[in-house]
């Protein structure tokens, strides 16, 4: 794996492929192309859920141990994951379905919500995390990227 920079860096390069995943499916289902639509999607789905339990169980408990904030933005980002899972099994059941226009609707409602969401984490919770983590930023990073690729290695385990 190259190096990743920091998770800041891995975690927004993820959110701008998310987008573009996104953007493929809607095209995709608009087209009548349903087996590349879901193709995408299921990429999609099993990258967002990788992103968001790399953020749950490594970045967001890290926060909360080093700032003692517990229903701050953290809580926030939760929230809005599941607002998003929901949206996911709602594009999920259109394409399914065969369903252009709900898939394409579901979609953009999505994609409008990561991009509100996401900015949220780009320009304040991961400046926060990164900033409480200090010295300890880099281990941090190679935690949450190696969460999120679904690699663990017990040196870099807190």
């Amino acid at each position: 794996m190259a190096d990743p920079g920091t998770f800041v860096d891995y975690l927004t390069a993820d959110h701008r492929d998310s987008d573009t995943l996104l953007a493929w499916l809607q095209e995709q289902a608009d087209a009548g192309c349903f087996a590349e639509a879901r193709a995408a999607f299921a990429r999609f789905r099993a990258d967002t859920l990788a992103h968001f339990a790399a953020e749950e169980n490594v970045l967001f408990p890290e926060f909360e141990r080093l700032t003692g904030i517990q229903n701050g933005p953290t809580e926030v980002m939760r929230v809005e994951h599941g607002d998003a899972l929901a949206l996911i099994a709602d594009v999920s059941l259109a394409l399914e379905e065969h369903d252009a226009n709900r898939a394409h609707g579901y979609a953009e409602a999505l994609l409008i919500l990561l991009q509100q969401h996401n900015l949220k984490e780009e320009y304040i919770l991961y400046p926060a995390v990164l900033g409480a983590a200090g010295s300890n930023a880099a281990m941090l990073s190679a935690r949450v990227v190696q969460a999120r690729e679904g690699t663990v290695r017990p040196d870099l385990q807190p």
